[in-house]
């Protein structure tokens, strides 16, 4: 009986597969067709039909290497779990559907041909959810290493001289990211003066002035100075209004200033040529 599922979804895959392509664009949300274009989808869409058919032929190693690319495709696409189990219900409907049409299936055989689509659609179904999680896992995973190694960059800009420049809220996993980040690029750089820019944070309360005055405190104990800009008014009456102290270490308002003031604390200066325009 597999076999003869087998054969009549290889006999008329493509008509299985427009008909699987069209239902599945009136049921699913928008928002996942809009995702991709319809060459994406169309080729995605075929690919999960010969996944299915691989499924059936009971070739498992190869299966489950089609399974696992294929998992990690929808993720990269952004097509949630849900559409694909579904897409997995609609496929075997349409089949089973076909085959009543055609009196493959008639009411003596249905629950025969019932209990065995059940019999592969279940462990099917149960794989897919078993790696698109692992997938989406390891995806998600990746994402936050790349983001944490962008939260916190220490760009050199002179000998000597390097910036932290901080864009949106820091809480106490990025504080930690920040203090890695800030210890090792300074040894790194051979920092002599390291500039923490806040420009791009937009609140600067206690428990963040407390993880600056951290970070500074460390970046001392290796042997730099740590200055910190880019304190916009609000900012400087907020430190003020919270009774935080700041006098430890050297302020700037910009990025501009806080460089000349590394400048001369490094015994360089930024001179004009003579004739330069």
């Amino acid at each position: 009986m597999n076999k003869i599922i087998s054969n009549y979804i290889q006999d008329n895959k493509q008509g299985i597969l427009d008909q699987w392509i069209d239902r599945t664009k009136e049921e699913a949300d928008d928002r996942v067709v809009r995702l991709v274009s319809d060459r994406v989808f169309h080729a995605t869409s075929k690919e999960f039909i010969d996944l299915i058919i691989s499924n059936f032929k009971g070739s498992s190693e190869e299966y489950k290497e089609k399974l696992t690319d294929f998992a990690e495709k929808v993720v990269r696409l952004g097509w949630p779990l849900t559409f694909v189990t579904k897409g997995l219900h609609t496929f075997n409907s349409i089949v089973f559907e076909a085959m009543q049409k055609d009196e493959i299936i008639i009411p003596d055989n249905q629950m025969d041909f019932v209990i065995e689509f059940d019999r592969w659609a279940a462990p099917m179904s149960n794989e897919i959810v078993s790696i698109y999680s692992s997938t989406w896992e390891r995806t998600v995973s990746l994402q936050k290493m790349a983001l944490q190694e962008l939260s916190a960059p220490l760009i050199p800009v002179f000998e000597g001289i390097t910036v932290m420049p901080l864009v949106g809220t820091i809480d106490t996993d990025r504080a930690k990211q920040i203090m890695e980040n800030l210890l090792k690029g300074a040894v790194k750089h051979r920092s002599e003066v390291v500039l923490i820019d806040i420009t791009g944070v937009p609140v600067v309360d206690t428990m963040v002035a407390h993880h600056i005055i951290q970070a500074a405190e460390a970046v001392r104990l290796i042997g730099a100075k740590c200055m910190l800009v880019g304190i916009r008014p609000e900012i400087a009456q907020t430190i003020v209004n919270l009774g935080i102290n700041l006098n430890q270490f050297t302020t700037k308002n910009n990025l501009k200033r806080g460089i000349e003031a590394a400048l001369e604390l490094t015994n360089k200066k930024i001179v004009s040529l003579e004739g330069a325009k």
